[in-house]
């Protein structure tokens, strides 16, 4: 491999046998791991073990379980770290299947934390495909040779941070010799700031106005804005306020006077946010019906959706949890989304198709009281899982595995279309 200088052109790559080990070391992987977390079993167990094969036999491997536990315990930067030392040993990592698998997926990653990358290894579980990864991004050369593969596919996520890597990878994969699944020039029109502008004047879909503001700008706004005027072009009170790159509702407030702004940003040290627009979308029994929504080559599959009493909806959670109707509802969705939700949403859904142009992309939305779509974020990130006790959620089982399934068929009928 070859460490390029920032700005130097990038070398066309030939397809080599020899980047990939025949039999790499064993992986736990991000799949199991995160499994054995959201089931909360205690991940120190793999660590000893762990720990004497990355300093023992400086095992990349091992080292790339390490980072995950680590971060998968709330320990990112020590996560990180140690994801660093992995990537200094090597940059390609051979995560399942033989070389003889039915399909070869090469995946592009970038260092980074859970969120950095679309988390794939849950999508393929159990496939049977050859999956290797490769990591690129600030500081790691670009690699002259790559493993044999039948398509590729790029899992790095929208973020200020990827801007750059995206761009170089987009002129690495010009005219690919194989099928590009989601093309990396088009994933950073994801950005909530940017995902507004795109989706303007899709009839039948909504989203809120959103805008990029730096922290002095707040402040500005906290001391001379009275609560009935505009904050910013297209935003008004009540808004929603959050810190650029979080995730999982970390930092995220509803805001109704300049006097909560000024609360906010004593608890909260960012220094750059999102602001929006509020858009109340409790349904005629008052309360929150979130959805996500997973569109895989075009067509939707619902993933799950969440209700509450209050506005930030996340799933899974207590409310869900304690309230079989809530589930028995849930249940219902999934049974009926093609013959429901689909065919009253079908134009936006199409419309939202065609503009992103993504071959994966998720969505969190939900429904107004006019029967509007009405999306709140756009990501080539969101976890997407059939971990949930089946117990409780009998349903999800089947209903995940034809997301699944959506996507083995997405990938095989690239390669076939290749061949």
């Amino acid at each position: 491999m070859r460490d390029d200088p920032p700005g130097a052109a990038t070398v066309a790559p030939v397809l080599s046998e020899s980047e990939v080990p025949l039999s790499p070391p064993p992986l736990l992987g991000l799949s199991a791991l995160l499994r054995a977390a959201f089931h909360e079993e205690d991940l120190t167990v793999f660590v000893p073990e762990l720990i004497k094969r990355a300093e023992c036999e400086r095992d990349a491997y091992a080292m790339l379980d390490l980072a995950l536990i680590q971060q998968l315990r709330f320990q990112k930067e020590n996560g990180l770290a140690v994801l660093g030392e992995a990537l200094k040993l090597q940059q390609l990592f051979r995560i399942a299947g033989a070389d003889d698998a039915e399909v070869r997926l090469l995946v592009f990653k970038t260092p980074g934390d859970l969120m950095a990358n679309t988390p794939i290894e849950c999508i393929l579980d159990d496939a049977g495909f050859a999956l290797d990864v490769l990591y690129v991004g600030p500081g790691l050369p670009w690699p002259p040779r790559l493993p044999p593969h039948d398509l590729v596919f790029v899992a790095i996520s929208e973020a200020d941070a990827h801007c750059s890597t995206l761009a170089r990878l987009a002129g690495y994969l010009e005219g690919w010799p194989r099928p590009v699944l989601n093309a990396p020039q088009r994933i950073p029109r994801l950005s909530r700031s940017e995902a507004f502008e795109v989706l303007r004047g899709v009839p039948g879909l909504r989203m809120a106005a959103t805008r990029r503001i730096e922290r002095a700008a707040l402040h500005a706004i906290a001391a001379t804005t009275r609560p009935d005027g505009p904050l910013l072009p297209e935003i008004r009170f009540p808004i929603i306020l959050r810190p650029l790159g979080s995730h999982a509702g970390t930092d995220l407030c509803r805001i109704d006077t300049p006097a909560e702004i000024a609360r906010y940003l004593e608890q909260v040290a960012a220094q750059q946010f999102f602001v929006a627009n509020f858009i109340d979308y409790a349904s005629a029994d008052g309360l929150y019906r979130k959805y996500r929504v997973v569109l895989i080559d075009g067509h939707p599959y619902v993933c799950h959706m969440g209700i509450s009493r209050h506005w930030m909806v996340h799933y899974p959670y207590e409310e869900m949890k304690a309230d079989p109707a809530r589930r028995a509802e849930e249940a219902l969705l999934m049974e009926h989304f093609d013959d429901d939700f689909v065919l009253r949403h079908g134009d936006a859904l199409h419309a939202m198709q065609q503009r992103f142009g993504l071959d994966y992309v998720g969505f969190d939305c939900a429904e107004t009281a006019a029967g509007e779509l009405l999306v709140f974020e756009m990501a080539n990130a969101l976890v997407v899982h059939a971990m949930d006790d089946p117990a409780l959620y009998p349903y999800k089982a089947a209903q995940m595995h034809k997301v699944f399934s959506a996507f083995h068929a997405m990938l095989r009928r690239h390669t076939e279309l290749d061949a």
